[in-house]
């Protein structure tokens, strides 16, 4: 019997002072059972970093063919395209044929800086892409703020990004690898 993805309410209100973007989203998060918090919370992040209101969660790690996230315009183009964790150079390639830009939001203490030294040079060639690089400190402090019906406020400033809920206030600066 296949286990079920898990599902999450988020209600996230942000402020993007950076891109003059000033929301609020009421979000469902189903959470593959072979994703961890980590994983599910950096998918979060990576919304309200790049929210309008055409962002969406797709089947992420249940489809090949899909983002994690992404924009897609009126006439059906993929303008974003938004991959977390440690894609394939194959998958970045890919995505960045169809989608007009293409952002990673990587993390791993150890995996993330070899991922990163092993295919540097073969992405240096890809102008639409970027590649944002979270500490790992910042997000297994994101994990830690998991629940079922979450509540956030998110405030984005100068390339900084304040997450608080109730019980927690964390700072994260992404780091700009590409």
């Amino acid at each position: 019997m296949a286990l079920k993805a898990t599902i999450f309410k988020a209600k996230v209100q942000i402020a993007d002072m950076d891109r003059d973007y000033y929301g609020e989203h009421q979000l469902t998060l189903a959470r593959h059972p072979s994703e961890t918090d980590e994983r599910m919370m950096v998918r979060l992040l990576a919304f309200a970093h790049n929210a309008s209101d055409l962002l969406e969660f797709t089947r992420g790690l249940s489809s090949d063919e899909e983002a994690d996230l992404w924009q897609k315009s009126l006439s059906g183009e993929i303008d974003l395209w938004i991959e977390v964790g440690l894609p394939a150079e194959e998958r970045l390639r890919k995505a960045c044929n169809r989608a007009g830009r293409v952002l990673v939001y990587s993390y791993g203490r150890r995996a993330a800086p070899i991922w990163w030294q092993k295919l540097e040079n073969q992405l240096e060639r890809f102008d639409n892409l970027r590649i944002f690089h979270l500490a790992a400190d910042t997000t297994e402090q994101l994990a830690q703020m998991v629940e079922r019906n979450m509540d956030f406020s998110i405030t984005i400033q100068d390339g900084h990004i304040w997450l608080a809920d109730n019980d927690h206030n964390t700072e994260i600066t992404p780091q700009i690898w590409k």
